[in-house]
């Protein structure tokens, strides 16, 4: 509304200048006053209203985009997953924040396009006022101008999305290569992560440049098309001033009105280049909005207290052929998976990442599948190998106060907390990178038994540190644990020594089980995965 009266102003004020020439030509002083005062008014009025109506659609335009990013957040951190399928975490993070400005840059543009059509009517009103001739001529050429604006941007809408998507794919590339820069560094593969990222910018700066020129050219065209129409008007107005058909002052209304009708018509072809530049980005929002779940919910209550009892009935799926496995309350056992994809495939399942192909996992009788995921994962508590840290402090990284201490010592993590400058209170910087990879592992296995579930499994949890350590922190772990279920998927024989039971999964299938003093003396194919 206030916008839309910035706009009947703007239109206005010519029209009345020419009202108050007239007056002053042939009028007398009162009505020149009196229109003088209006036209004051007037311009107070704009101005008031551009001032507060702007800000107002700056703020819907604002609010739209945290929505946006808030609903974006939302589904990607479901407990039922699949958003990020398919998609680096780079690309996730450029929509939630380059596509959902887009889109809500549209919320402010609303506003402006209501008011940019309010204005061109009322100049067609007022033309009309001055003489029928002139108002039809804006009535009549003004609905094919914009159809044709129209039009000339859909090319602009189509390069944009592809814009966004390389740039999104880049944004991507360069999350996972700065992520993974100690790794890239001790395998001397900078050069190959350099080369990835140069093909993907690259390709980036193309679809940039398409899509720059692109608007440029829309704009331009725009811009030449409503500069003929305006010429037209003026044109039609010297000429009914000159044939004696309306005054001084309305051939002066008329030229302003048709040097006004230039915001309102640049303002629509502005804004149909943001909703083109919005639809694009919207389709790529509601791409991950509606991304498929990657497991439903199940009707079942999560068994409260859980157990423990973990059972794998005729498991099968990548990597996995008819596995059988039962796993008691309480026990601790390794599970040795010679094909790294298998091992992926069992912690997906046992968190209800991804539900098994064929078969089921049970949790004290009951089905993954008929269970809430969300509720699941409160009893069971799948810990990765990648050791995510985050902002923070220490403390806000374990998020936990009861048994925090015990769980230190039992990942080894009381040296790493004695050793940071102001212990627990010691802030991390983006994803702790100030620290080795062994000590923000350490401290995500801290952070993991502090939470204290009724079933962990972890996997790979002492990669990135010494062997000392890594027996220091088995003996831990084993005493931290004792009496709740534990499952630790590695090929550390420091971990595996220490457990009730190691599983050996090769070839898809439970080939071998018992003690690992056992298997390495017994088993030819646990010794080549374990000791090699």
């Amino acid at each position: 509304m206030l916008i839309s009266g910035h706009q009947a102003g703007e239109a206005l004020v010519p029209f009345l200048i020419g009202v108050v020439i007239d007056q002053a030509v042939g009028g007398g002083p009162g009505g020149l006053a009196l229109w003088l005062g209006v036209l004051g008014a007037v311009y107070l009025t704009l101005s008031f209203s551009y001032r507060f109506g702007d800000r107002a659609a700056q703020r819907a335009s604002q609010q739209a985009a945290h929505e946006l990013r808030l609903a974006l957040t939302r589904r990607v951190l479901d407990h039922r997953g699949g958003a990020e399928a398919g998609r680096l975490p780079g690309a996730l993070v450029d929509i939630a924040a380059g596509d959902a400005a887009r889109v809500g840059a549209v919320a402010a543009m609303v506003p402006s396009a209501t008011a940019a059509v309010g204005g061109l009517a009322l100049t067609a009103v007022l033309l009309l006022m001055i003489s029928l001739p002139l108002g039809l001529l804006v009535l009549v050429g003004a609905p094919p101008l914009l159809w044709l604006s129209h039009r000339l941007g859909k090319p602009l809408e189509h390069r944009s999305e592809t814009e966004q998507e390389h740039a999104a794919r880049a944004s991507g590339v360069a999350a996972d290569l700065v992520s993974g820069l100690r790794v890239l560094k001790g395998l001397g593969a900078q050069r190959h992560a350099l080369d990835r990222y140069r093909r993907t910018s690259r390709e980036s700066l193309r679809a940039t440049v398409r899509s720059a020129r692109a608007e440029a050219t829309y704009h331009g065209l725009t811009i030449a098309l409503n500069g003929v129409f305006l010429a037209v008007i003026a044109l039609a107005g010297g000429r009914l001033a000159a044939g004696g058909h309306i005054t001084i002052g309305e051939l002066v209304s008329t030229a302003g009105l048709a040097q006004y009708l230039l915001t309102p018509l640049t303002t629509l072809a502005w804004v149909n280049g943001v909703f083109a530049q919005g639809r694009a980005s919207a389709r790529r929002i509601a791409t991950v909005l509606s991304s498929p779940p990657a497991v439903t919910p199940g009707p079942l209550p999560v068994p409260d207290p859980a157990a423990g009892k973990i059972a794998l009935r005729g498991l099968s799926g990548t990597g996995m052929r008819r596995v059988d496995l039962d796993i008691t309350p309480g026990e601790f056992v390794g599970v040795v998976a010679t094909d790294p994809a298998a091992a992926s495939a069992l912690l997906a399942h046992l968190g209800r990442a991804a539900d098994p192909e064929e078969g089921s996992v049970e949790l004290d009788g009951v089905a993954l599948t008929d269970l809430h995921p969300g509720e699941l994962r409160a009893a069971i508590l799948v810990a990765g190998h990648d050791a995510r840290l985050f902002d923070g402090t220490v403390r806000d990284n374990l998020a936990a106060d009861m048994g925090l201490d015990a769980a230190l010592v039992a990942a080894g993590a009381d040296e790493v907390v004695a050793a940071l400058p102001a212990g627990l209170d010691t802030v991390l910087d983006e994803r702790g990178r100030s620290l080795s990879g062994g000590q923000r592992q350490r401290l995500a296995l801290a952070r993991a038994l502090a939470a204290d579930p009724p079933v962990l499994v972890l996997h790979d949890p002492t990669t990135a540190v010494d062997t000392v350590t890594e027996s220091r922190v088995a003996e831990g772990l084993r005493a931290f644990r004792r009496d709740r279920t534990t499952i630790v998927v590695t090929t550390s024989p420091a971990l595996l020594a220490v457990t009730d039971r190691v599983v050996l999964l090769d070839e898809g299938a439970v080939t071998a089980q018992g003690t690992h003093t056992a298997l390495v003396a017994e088993h030819s194919r646990y010794r080549a995965a374990v000791l090699s």
